[in-house]
């Protein structure tokens, strides 16, 4: 009986292992496409015609998808059965990228990239879950999101990676085309491994705050992106923007009074989860930023061409998994705020290392150090986040405390790199003395300060107010 019990003990440890691989790979691929179309974008509109405004949209449609649709497919995937979304969300990511590779008009890849990002707001928050649910131990689970944060990252830098490769040496249309085995890898294998789990009692989908939530998101998100192409007080940005608050407003006094709410208010303000999502945004707002200017610095002050730029990321993502070997360690050893408050602040100390960059400066003597610091702190920092931001979820909301983290980080990124990008346009456009190179380098440094100063300001909170946040049952001690 016990070799028995052994033996079924060591296959369901493997099943979630090889879980936890297929659910990895996924999401690897999901980050890919957040900015795997940032190099070939010249290509794109040479190869369809895009004018400028309607190629910024192969961008933007995705994130608008992604980010508007968060709160409510990861609500769908308590209510619905979490593995039924995240297979659903994969196999329509995988349909769109299909479509985008195979794309013959400007209009058909930028709806292939507006259903890539609803497929990847259905996949990515049942992932989470997924994977919170099969690993409940909080060791256990610290380590998982270590690996889940690792190769996410690495998703987000390998992008640029493999865009400038296959866009050069063939076209870019296999930057979508590469997506399919993915998906269909995960469509066949994911069943066999992995349980369905859903909402333990019966529960409708709060349809008013369904519609009002979206429409929030949505417009907030629309409005961010166009206060980064334009400025913050167009029209076309302040209106949706007022919107977003409007919808905001509304969406807090329907779920107030809703039998059975899209997103409970005691669970969105529960204070160590608001905490956690409150840092969340601070960071991810500099960490987006961040990455968008120094990949523009790279490329037009230090001269460095699309391939060999993102060439140069390839430690950065190295920093990041050794920062995330260190974070289960640091969170056992210092407790969960010591160890994010230190993470915080060597991210800090990182960006205000990049910030000096100056166009004389070589790789190894003047981008390398600020980028391993910065990507080190970024490693210790994620899955301690995550890990906070989901303690204390459970069966019965496990998705929609993934898609509220979720949302947290692209609201962050949009508010972060259209915020810091105008500033430091503004810095630049400032400066009256000769020398286009000088001046671009002084709005970088000015924006990476302000993004230091976020992510200090993050740990700031995280010092003040987590100490007396009261930690649910199983988190590492604060």
């Amino acid at each position: 009986m016990t070799s028995v019990s052994t033996t079924a003990g060591a296959d369901a440890v493997g099943r979630r292992g090889a879980a936890l691989v297929v659910l990895c790979f996924v999401q690897f691929m999901l980050v890919l496409d957040d900015n795997v179309v940032s190099v070939a974008l010249p290509s794109m509109r040479d190869d369809l015609g895009f004018g400028a405004a309607g190629l910024a949209w192969v961008v933007n449609a995705y994130f608008l998808a992604f980010g508007g649709l968060l709160l409510l497919f990861g609500r769908m995937a308590d209510l619905l059965g979490r593995r039924r979304v995240f297979l659903t969300g994969v196999a329509l990511f995988g349909a769109a990228s299909l479509v985008c590779g195979l794309a013959q008009e400007p209009w058909q890849l930028v709806a292939g990239r507006f259903v890539q990002g609803a497929g990847s707001a259905m996949a990515s928050p049942a992932a989470l879950a997924l994977i919170a649910l099969l690993f409940p131990g909080s060791a256990e689970r610290a380590r998982a999101f270590g690996i889940w944060g690792g190769i996410a990252a690495l998703g987000g830098t390998m992008g640029l990676v493999i865009s400038g490769a296959l866009t050069g040496l063939a076209s870019w249309r296999w930057i979508f085309l590469i997506n399919l085995p993915v998906a269909l890898a995960a469509v066949v294998l994911l069943p066999r491994l992995v349980p369905e789990s859903r909402a333990g009692r019966a529960a409708r989908l709060d349809v008013p705050g369904a519609v009002l939530g979206t429409g929030a998101l949505v417009a907030l998100v629309y409005g961010l992106l166009r206060a980064g192409e334009s400025s913050w007080g167009d029209a076309t940005a302040a209106g949706p923007l007022v919107l977003a608050v409007v919808l905001a407003v509304a969406f807090v006094a329907v779920e107030a009074r809703a039998a059975e709410p899209l997103v409970p208010l005691s669970f969105l303000f529960f204070r160590f989860r608001a905490v956690a999502n409150g840092a969340t945004l601070l960071f991810s707002a500099a960490m987006y930023a961040m990455a968008f200017l120094l990949m523009v610095h790279l490329q037009t002050v230090l001269g460095y061409h699309p391939l060999a730029a993102g060439l140069a990321y390839l430690p950065y993502g190295a920093g990041i998994l050794a920062g995330m070997w260190l974070s289960s360690r640091a969170v056992a050893r210092l407790g969960m705020r010591p160890a994010l408050v230190m993470s915080f602040l060597i991210t800090a100390a990182g960006l205000l290392l990049l910030s000096g960059v100056a166009p004389d400066d070589g790789y190894a003597s003047g981008v390398l150090p600020g980028m391993l610091v910065t990507s080190i702190g970024c490693g210790l920092s994620l899955p301690a986040l995550t890990v906070a931001a989901l303690t204390g979820t459970t069966e019965e909301n496990a998705g929609l405390g993934s898609a509220v983290l979720s949302s947290v980080q692209q609201i962050g990124g949009a508010v972060g790199v259209a915020m810091l990008v105008a500033l430091a346009t503004r810095r630049r456009d400032g400066l009256t003395v000769e020398g286009s190179q000088y001046a671009a380098t002084e709005g970088f440094s000015f924006a990476l300060v302000v993004a230091a100063v976020l992510v200090a300001l993050g740990a700031a909170v995280i010092a003040a107010l987590l100490a007396r946040a009261r930690p649910p049952e199983g988190t590492p001690d604060v």
